[in-house]
């Protein structure tokens, strides 16, 4: 991987699993790394356990958020864009997951369901915040760590309100996270802003696996290994609205690629978005 020196990176949900890994990582290679959490305490650790083994403290700085409040994600905008000159790469990672079997449903603090709220909309309404940022500094890029774990939005119930489970949830979140990437593909000149999502690698060795009662078969290594690549590599110059297994390039569900139901969810984001500042 080529240095990272002179880019500035925002990675959400950076205080475990693999947004501290990565953020690990491109420390390493020299970037300044801006981590997120949700806890203030946890975040200032996160970062600290990275300086501590990059050795480049004066180029790590903290934000922190409860996602699951969109005003919350407008002051961490707000923050990022007023703290730092510019900022090259956006890496979505902060989640939620499908938790246990027998996991109740669960709000926002919006009133909106958890999962679609932090996994997506927080993502959906940080990046279009930041956009002019992004674009200041180009050329940028945009990162959402999805799944390769998706289901279709029954747009007439997003909330699910009937037949809910955490991982239908969590897989529908998934899914909106890879039809906005492609949104956003189509809509910014690939030399400004690139925007790719990815299955990092399945079922790593994270918390998040092991509260869904899942045996880990990968390392959270090679999801970083994946993430990093879309971070840093030059070779994915210009390459915009793809979505990864890993490191090779794959496909979603037929509805990511369905424009009338990506408009669909534009319009139920932006919805949401609304209700929430009344």
């Amino acid at each position: 991987m080529p240095t990272l020196q002179d880019r500035t990176i925002l990675v959400t949900g950076a205080t475990g699993g693999l947004g501290l890994a990565l953020s690990h990582r491109l420390a390493a290679d020299g970037a300044r790394v801006v981590l997120h959490g949700r806890d203030e305490q946890r975040t200032a650790a996160a970062r600290d356990e990275v300086a501590a083994t990059s050795g480049n403290a004066d180029r790590l700085a903290v934000a922190t958020a409860d996602l699951s409040d969109l005003a919350q994600v407008r002051a961490l905008a707000d923050a990022v864009a007023t703290r730092f000159d510019r900022l090259d790469v956006l890496v979505n990672n902060a989640g939620v997951g499908g938790g246990p079997p027998e996991a109740p449903r669960v709000f926002s603090a919006d009133g909106i369901e958890l999962r679609f709220a932090v996994n997506y909309l927080a993502g959906y309404r940080l990046t279009r915040l930041l956009l002019p940022t992004l674009r200041s500094a180009a050329p940028a890029r945009i990162i959402s760590v999805a799944s390769a774990g998706q289901h279709a939005i029954d747009f007439a119930d997003p909330m699910l309100d009937h037949d809910y489970t955490g991982m239908r949830a969590y897989a529908q979140s998934k899914l909106a996270q890879i039809m906005f990437t492609l949104d956003l593909a189509a809509e910014l000149p690939a030399d400004e802003v690139t925007a790719n999502a990815l299955h990092p690698a399945t079922f790593m060795n994270t918390r998040m696996v092991r509260e869904a009662a899942v045996t880990p078969v990968s390392t959270v290594a090679d999801g970083v290994e994946a993430t990093a690549r879309l971070v840093g590599d030059p070779a994915l110059d210009g390459v915009t609205g793809e979505y990864f297994h890993g490191t090779r390039p794959s496909r979603a569900l037929d509805e990511a690629y369905d424009p009338g139901d990506r408009a669909k969810l534009r319009e139920l984001s932006e919805r949401l978005i609304g209700q929430a500042a009344t």
